[in-house]
């Protein structure tokens, strides 16, 4: 249960939910939107939606990049490498996966130039990543445990260091579930022994992603 073994389910990042930002720039209107996505069908689809809804607009550009291995970036138009690229960038400096990020550009008659284009929708595609909140989705395994009153307040002093208590059903013990990173599982279950003499153990009864936010600071990894 180290959570070292190579084949072992590896942390990733995503964003939490859907978002839209604005801004406009000499005139010109970028409405940038992020989206979790999971399957290469899923951004399509969102995709040929926000083309629909924006069908009189100047460019619809995109970047997606999926945990598969799927990514696909467009320019739509736009001069080659200025938007579709920049905005797959964004996804890459920050370790993003499962993530579409649309940006679509209503021109206001001024030129901006390619470098200009590039920051435009480089900052569209980060203002909305930044709306839709990063999230760190961690291995982690889930224990179900029997504590006897005496030895509650020890059992929840480990639980403060290492998880989250998931769920609690006082009767004549304490029946509970507890979920921590798989990587301190070890340490978890170690430190519960010490602090309650091995009166309380802890039984595995599930793993799976769970989502952590990413602290200010580590938006670029």
């Amino acid at each position: 249960m180290t959570g070292q073994d190579p084949a072992a389910p590896k942390p990733y990042r995503t964003v939490e939910r859907t978002a839209e930002t604005e801004y406009v720039i000499s005139r010109s209107r970028f409405i940038g939107r992020c989206f979790p996505v999971t399957e290469e069908s899923e951004a399509l689809a969102i995709l040929e939606q926000i083309r629909k809804q924006h069908w009189d607009a100047t460019h619809n550009c995109f970047a997606y990049r999926l945990r598969s291995g799927a990514a696909r970036y467009s320019d739509d138009g736009e001069p080659q490498g200025t938007a579709g690229l920049p905005m797959m960038e964004v996804l890459k400096k920050r370790d993003l996966y499962d993530v579409l990020v649309i940006s679509t550009r209503y021109f206001g008659g001024i030129l901006l130039g390619a470098g200009g284009l590039v920051r435009a929708y480089s900052r569209s595609a980060c203002d909305a990543a930044d709306a839709a909140g990063l999230l760190s989705m961690e291995p982690c395994t889930t224990f179900s445990l029997r504590v006897p009153y005496p030895y509650r307040n020890a059992v929840w002093g480990v639980f403060d260091r290492f998880g989250v208590l998931e769920h609690a059903d006082y009767a004549e013990s304490i029946d509970c579930t507890f979920r921590c990173r798989t990587s301190l599982a070890d340490a978890f279950l170690k430190a519960l022994t010490e602090r309650t003499e091995a009166r309380v153990s802890a039984a595995p009864c599930g793993e799976g992603y769970y989502g952590f936010p990413v602290a200010e600071g580590e938006e670029n990894g």
